[in-house]
């Protein structure tokens, strides 16, 4: 493994990013995550959470 001969960068401006080697410090911006299926898993999900919060506090109250 090769490493730098530096193991702190002082343009990084903080402990943690110096510590960062050169490559994983650049890096790219994030990409968002795809998913098949798209608007009907979200629905679907967001009706099953619902109903979920639905019955766990009908219960609690009864």
């Amino acid at each position: 493994m090769r490493r730098a001969l530096v193991l702190a960068d002082e343009g990084a401006r903080h402990p943690f990013l110096a510590s960062l080697p050169p490559h994983v410090r650049r890096g790219a911006a994030p990409q968002a995550m795809k998913r098949p299926g798209g608007l009907l898993n979200d629905l679907r999900d967001f009706v099953a959470a619902y109903c979920a919060c639905f019955v766990a506090v009908s219960l609690y109250l009864a």
